[in-house]
């Protein structure tokens, strides 16, 4: 099955919510003028890190940002994977991935698993326990935030239930470890025998500067597209979800794994 993705390599306004809600809505008119099937934003576009104003900031539950995803998701016709946002649930704060299908319905909801310290992100957020699997555009599908493609055995669990035929991945990952974000993120595909969909942001805030080069991993590690470390983007791909069907018939990972063995 062909899918023509899209990837909103952003700047982030830090702390400004309503400023990244209009940038988030312009790609997402960019992507539909190119008649993109799944569009994919990057981690906590709608405050950046600004984790001390969190409670001024953070979404209530969500909804401000899922209105938002839902609206242009069913205006655009575009599957979207929401990147992920800043919210607060029940007095706690947390890093949470909305997905939305080309109806404008929730397809999935994720709180991010593994908490990064050296963003301080463990001492203001609260961690996710559920795994993040779902359809879209009719392709079985899974999704991480950043800090966790750093835990192979994580995307594992998710990529065998199905198995997965794409996992996506957003992420604020700083410039100065960028050569690390691509190798990972390559020996993610390749161990899972998947696509890699990864959308990175640029720009800087107080603390960091982000390394873009968001990118799209065919199942043998091979990079189809990536975009530039510095500037914002449309990143533009077309993949064949075939193609990773043939992968896995070659080497049947999957079906040889002795998981008894592992724990």
């Amino acid at each position: 099955m062909k899918l023509k993705i899209a990837i909103a390599q952003i700047d982030i306004a830090l702390g400004n919510s309503k400023h990244n809600q209009q940038t988030v809505a312009y790609y997402a008119e960019k992507a539909a003028e190119v008649n993109a099937d799944v569009l994919v934003y990057p981690e906590m576009w709608n405050t950046g890190y600004a984790l001390t104003e969190l409670t001024n900031l953070a979404d209530i539950n969500g909804q401000d940002s899922q209105a938002l995803l839902s609206k242009l998701a069913k205006k655009y016709h575009l599957n979207i994977v929401g990147g992920s946002v800043a919210t607060q649930q029940n007095h706690k704060f947390y890093n949470t991935m909305f997905v939305f299908d080309a109806s404008g319905q929730k397809v999935s909801e994720y709180n991010k698993l593994h908490l990064f310290g050296l963003m301080n992100e463990e001492k203001y957020m609260s961690a996710g326990s559920t795994v993040n699997t779902f359809d879209l555009a009719g392709i079985k599908s899974a999704a991480a935030i950043c800090y966790d493609i750093r835990f192979p055995e994580w995307l594992r669990t998710m990529m065998s239930i199905g198995p997965q035929e794409i996992l996506y991945v957003v992420a604020e990952w700083p410039i100065q470890r960028i050569e690390q974000w691509q190798i990972m993120l390559q020996a993610r595909a390749i161990e899972n025998q998947t696509f890699v969909v990864a959308a990175n942001r640029v720009g800087r805030d107080k603390n960091n500067v982000f390394g873009g080069r968001s990118l799209i991993i065919d199942p043998l590690g091979r990079v189809v597209q990536q975009a530039g470390d510095t500037q914002e983007t449309l990143l533009i791909s077309t993949i064949d979800t075939d193609d990773e069907k043939m992968v896995r018939g070659q080497i049947p990972v999957f079906d040889d794994r002795r998981p008894e063995l592992y724990y």
